[in-house]
């Protein structure tokens, strides 16, 4: 088909655009910017259509097809994005609700965790965790205050590494 033919042929069933275009836009302007666009389209790739086969139909799935892209594109600039000054709100543990369930994990894990560590290192730590002060473990345990940190230095290194999935 020449040019000439595809553009008369094109002419006499772009009559048939502008009622869909008005069906799937519900706006004058719009539908006429559409026909437009369905046109230009058409014209600029007219060596994709192939002889043969119906126009109207090509031309009709063209206007879709533009139609959808172009509303995804209005949909995604439309989207909101609060801009306010006070986002963090948005993010405030106000607005969550625990249920405990990861808490009671945490728990397991811990457990878990100091019952892997060895006695040595573990009885310095829990002493030093429910509050006692480095001399106190020294003169209970009866062990060097640098042996009582190094043993407490230790037993954090060994939970850290058992507990790393909470990092």
């Amino acid at each position: 088909m020449t040019a000439l033919e595809f553009s008369y042929q094109v002419g006499t069933f772009s009559k048939f655009l502008k009622p869909f275009a008005l069906r799937l836009t519900r706006d004058g302007d719009d539908a006429n910017d559409l026909v437009q666009d369905t046109l230009v389209k058409a014209f600029t790739n007219r060596e994709k259509y192939s002889d043969g086969t119906n126009l109207k139909a090509w031309l009709f799935t063209i206007m879709k097809n533009t139609f959808i892209t172009q509303y995804q594109r209005m949909v995604r600039r439309n989207t909101f994005i609060d801009t306010t000054d006070n986002l963090h709100y948005i993010n405030s543990s106000e607005s969550i609700q625990l249920n405990g369930a990861e808490r009671s994990f945490m728990n397991e894990d811990i457990s878990l965790a100091m019952r892997n560590t060895e006695e040595m290192y573990r009885i310095p730590f829990l002493m030093y965790f429910e509050g006692f002060k480095y001399h106190e473990i020294a003169e209970e345990l009866d062990l060097p205050i640098g042996t009582v940190k190094n043993r407490i230095h230790i037993a954090r290194k060994t939970l850290k590494s058992h507990l790393s999935m909470y990092a």
